[in-house]
């Protein structure tokens, strides 16, 4: 059950509930226990799933509840606070600071994506002005330095590594200083894995630590590896120091749930996960954004920063202008297809907001989705400026539909596929009118500037209805609520 899945299990368990006329004891427990099936069918350990169900029974407690109270509500806010606290060990791991070196130790078993996550997480923190270089202390595996030379090559990352010496530890000093006098601030040594955890590779990994003494050592963990998650990762909290988790294959078909049970074996937080093969297919791990999407609940967060990292600077005031005003053209479609295009993969893109992701995004479908949104693109690049700044649908007239066809070589049939597709979307944007939207590093704005009703419009009816409307919206909100986010869903207007 890939994660997707285990989201969909869920919130079919709370739309059941949700649907029910009366919620009893037997509504409840029937509830949980679909819950629980779908969580250990994606391989979440036993006495998690079992703690989670134990909790949650204490906090919906029917009996206890004051009458009036709204138990569908409670059960949803008690679900969503569990599936966080599961993940979520309650501490934050290290984080590097620019312009101070860091040393940061990859450790895990082979086949784990750790050379490779290496150098995403090298580049990511590139891009966000850092200065990192990698260093190859894997003398175990043949062809582990050839791979670590052709991505940090790739990435335009300074690399270190030897053909000749087959001392790890030396080659982890070795790279070490040498970074250290070149003035870099983030030195990401890449250690040795095995087949299977024996005595060697924890010997190999406590010396590479004893030497470099590195400020943060991540574990790196394939999502796939099913029940063996937890003890797996326990054995290397026991040989050296894990200070965060990160997760690799999110793309596949793995159950997944076994490595977020790494989170209860290390005590220490996901920062990461790895959505593809490619360098830029790394997300950052928060939490209850994840928890969310996981539940179909859109992440506006991570929207906004993806708007603000793609779209150029100078243009961000405009869009997010005309996105409070709800008005919506052909031409703003087509700056909007350019920026998701730049926004990596674009599944996770549209996973952020609640609605889109199923219609003009199905799951699995991404690479068609991307050659249609292209495809749209072709055929806007026929109109006329008239045609592309008018908000009048009338202005389509046969004629010029034909013209379009013909000028982008597509069959009229596709034509107006896309011009459906304009339609749909101009609809979910003038629900967006009025909003009014924060600058970058203002996400605590949204608390003050984005209420309840405005929400409600976006969601989709079935998704209100399952959350508990408006008022299940708002309590929901403020269950989400964290520092980054401002107390988003804190200090929000609305019915109550």
């Amino acid at each position: 059950m890939v994660l997707a899945q285990l989201g969909g299990s869920i919130s079919r368990a709370l739309a059941q509930m949700s649907n029910a006329t009366v919620i009893d004891e037997k509504v409840l427990n029937d509830c949980l226990n679909e819950i629980s099936r779908a969580l250990l069918q994606s391989d979440v350990q036993f006495k998690m799933v079992r703690d989670m169900q134990t909790n949650i029974k204490r906090i919906v407690n029917l009996e206890a509840l004051a009458a009036g109270t709204n138990k569908r509500r409670i059960m949803q806010q008690a679900v969503f606070t569990e599936l966080c606290n599961m993940l979520d060990p309650g501490k934050p791991s290290f984080t590097p600071k620019k312009g101070k070196p860091s040393v940061v130790m990859f450790v895990g078993l082979q086949g784990s994506g750790k050379t490779t996550t290496c150098t995403k997480y090298a580049y990511y923190h590139q891009r966000k002005g850092f200065k990192p270089a990698l260093v190859c202390a894997d003398t175990f595996r043949a062809g582990a330095f050839d791979q670590l030379k052709q991505n940090a090559t790739k990435a335009k990352i300074p690399f270190y590594g030897s053909y000749m010496e087959s001392d790890p530890v030396k080659i982890a000093v070795e790279g070490v200083e040498r970074f250290k006098k070149e003035n870099c601030d983030l030195i990401i040594v890449d250690t040795s894995g095995r087949h299977k955890q024996e005595a060697a590779l924890f010997e190999e990994m406590r010396q590479v630590s004893e030497a470099t003494k590195p400020d943060l050592v991540i574990f790196v963990m394939d999502s796939s590896i099913g029940q063996a998650a937890f003890d797996q990762a326990q054995a290397f909290k026991q040989s050296v120091s894990v200070g965060a988790v990160i997760i690799t294959k999110m793309d596949g078909h793995a159950k997944g749930g076994g490595a977020l049970s790494a989170v209860a074996a290390t005590k220490s937080p996901v920062i990461f996960i790895g959505t593809g093969e490619h360098i830029d297919e790394f997300e950052v791990f928060d939490v209850k954004p994840f928890v969310s999407r996981l539940l179909g609940m859109g992440d506006w967060s991570g929207f906004m920063d993806k708007i603000h990292e793609v779209v150029p600077t100078d243009q961000q005031p405009e869009l997010l202008q005309k996105l409070s005003e709800g008005s919506f053209t052909l031409r703003l479609m087509y700056e909007q297809f350019q920026n998701i295009l730049k926004m990596g993969p674009i599944g996770q893109v549209f996973s952020m907001l609640p609605g889109f992701s199923s219609e003009l995004m199905p799951k699995g479908h991404e690479k068609e989705s991307q050659a249609k949104i292209k495809r749209y693109m072709t055929m806007m690049d026929s109109m006329t400026d008239a045609e592309l700044d008018s908000t009048n649908p009338k202005l389509m007239t046969e004629s010029r539909i034909i013209r379009i066809a013909r000028g982008s070589g597509r069959p009229v049939r596709d034509v107006m596929d896309m011009l459906e597709e304009y339609k749909r979307l101009a609809k979910i944007w003038g629900k967006m009118k009025g909003l009014k939207i924060p600058k970058k590093g203002e996400m605590s704005a949204l608390s003050r500037n984005m209420n309840v009703q405005h929400m409600s419009k976006v969601l989709p009816p079935q998704m209100l209805k399952q959350i508990g409307g408006m008022g299940g919206l708002q309590s929901l909100m403020k269950q989400m609520g964290s520092k980054e986010m401002g107390g988003m869903f804190g200090g929000m207007g609305g019915d109550r």
